[in-house]
């Protein structure tokens, strides 16, 4: 992971406000990187730079709603390597109709060792570290032999 991350964002209806004052709280930090949102947290996101912070430059792109296939096509670039970090503030309380995805998103990021924040201070101290201003190389598993293993099954 090079120096400038990928940062993908993505918060429950519940914790937008949270994400919201995170980002916030982080917008300068956050402009040095490129950001990758689903629909409403992107759109709240990019509305908040462009009316609080319009001298900051953002690298924005928003996907589609999460429940509509922004968190598969999130979990699509996490497999395609191209999100570095993704920041989920997710509702604990409220059952969601998408939580399948949600799972989803947690195991893909298991698989492809992308750091996952589900937490405000989880949030806090990720940023905070020397690793998020700097090149780190997150581990490569070699799923060779369980793939092999899937084949010999069928």
């Amino acid at each position: 992971m090079e120096r400038i991350k990928t940062i993908g964002l993505v918060a429950h209806d519940a914790r937008k406000r949270d994400m919201m004052e995170w980002v916030r709280a982080n917008a300068e930090k956050l402009s040095a990187h490129k950001m990758i949102c689903t629909g409403t947290t992107g759109r709240l996101i990019k509305e908040m730079f462009d009316t609080e912070h319009p001298e900051l430059p953002i690298n924005i792109e928003l996907l589609k709603s999460g429940p509509l296939g922004g968190d598969q096509q999130m979990g699509a670039l996490i497999a395609g390597g191209k999100v570095d970090v993704l920041i989920f503030f997710t509702d604990p309380m409220t059952t969601q109709p998408h939580d399948v995805d949600v799972k989803a998103l947690m195991r893909i990021c298991s698989v492809y060792d992308t750091v996952i924040v589900c937490t405000k201070a989880t949030a806090d101290f990720v940023i905070a570290s020397p690793l998020f201003e700097s090149a780190y190389e997150s581990a490569k598993y070699d799923y060779g032999s369980y793939l092999e293993r899937e084949l010999r099954c069928d």
